[in-house]
């Protein structure tokens, strides 16, 4: 009779935890790039803002390298629960023409949780090369072929996408030399040791109003409010070199739809709030609102589009 109580006793405890609503322990969102990088400053404050409406801690894990794809395989191996998530940014989509094997299938080993915001990305120079405008940066390199570099975040990182759609669009020769993250890219091209860097705009505000970097174009469609003056890269002569880079938070594949849900009506509801609209503002973002299931459809395409594009430009992981 012991032994049955006992029993009983551990299985009605195993349902009262199992029933115990989502989330009921901290949750961790992983940024496959450095801190300080678009991704991660998108993701520090939607963490927080998250953590409050959950009533749970939310913490930001950094795992940095090999454009992003050893912070997505951590996320790929996590438990399908909700309580490991990852930002990444559009260079997601890219990674398997980049890479000749990864640790995941990019489509088929997440659920798309919610976009957070599309940023531009911004061409910036040292002020020191000389270059003050992008047609003058293009007959600057095409004057000496082969010695001019160009740093990014990474192969595969959305600064990388946007760094060959521009040299395929004005016929650029120029050699890859890719980093960690955002801020060393930026410190490269500051320094004269890379002539020039596509990076997202909310990275290169500070040195942009510092008088570090020179921006020569922005990506999007429509000029930056923060720089009005800077043109687009369409209305620079090169519209063909026009990008838009999204950031966005995904699960691991099989996490409860309700789950999903729930986090994406969190989000999509602080995105709308007035404080995060005038931060997003501040990095030249606009948010972005979609279902869980616009999401999915939103990354299918993308990697089928931007797939073609890194294909194009035949650019191979080392």
């Amino acid at each position: 009779m012991k032994l049955i109580f006992i029993i009983l006793s551990a299985l009605v405890h195993a349902g009262a935890a199992l029933a115990q609503p989502f989330p009921n322990k901290p949750i961790r969102i992983i940024v496959p790039f450095t801190p300080g990088s678009a991704t991660d400053t998108m993701a520090r404050p939607i963490a927080d803002r998250l953590g409050a409406a959950l009533g749970q801690p939310v913490t930001v894990e950094n795992r940095p390298g090999a454009g992003g794809t050893i912070g997505i395989g951590a996320l790929a191996k996590s438990p399908p629960d909700g309580y490991t998530l990852a930002v990444v940014s559009t260079g997601h989509v890219v990674n398997p023409v980049l890479y000749a094997s990864l640790p995941y299938d990019t489509l088929k080993d997440f659920a798309g949780v919610a976009p957070l915001a599309s940023l531009p990305s911004v061409l910036v120079v040292a002020p020191s090369l000389g270059a003050r405008t992008v047609k003058e940066l293009v007959a600057m390199a095409a004057a000496k072929p082969g010695s001019f570099n160009y740093a990014t975040a990474g192969i595969g990182s959305a600064a990388h996408i946007s760094a060959e759609k521009f040299r395929m669009a004005v016929g650029m020769d120029a050699v890859h030399v890719p980093m960690k993250g955002s801020p060393e890219s930026l410190t490269e091209t500051i320094a004269g040791r890379t002539q020039f860097t596509w990076t997202p705009l909310s990275t290169a505000v500070g040195q942009i109003k510092e008088g570090r970097l020179l921006p020569l174009a922005v990506s999007t469609p429509r000029r930056s409010p923060q720089f009005p003056d800077v043109p687009t890269i369409a209305e620079a002569g090169f519209p063909k070199g026009e990008f838009n880079f999204w950031v966005g938070m995904l699960a691991p594949a099989q996490t409860p739809r309700d789950i999903v849900n729930r986090l994406n009506g969190e989000i999509n509801k602080m995105l709308q709030a007035d404080e995060m609209k005038e931060r997003l503002s501040k990095l030249g973002a606009e948010p972005m609102s979609m279902t869980p299931e616009q999401y999915d459809a939103f990354l299918r395409e993308e990697f089928n589009v931007l797939g073609e594009v890194m294909r194009a430009s035949g650019v191979k992981a080392q």
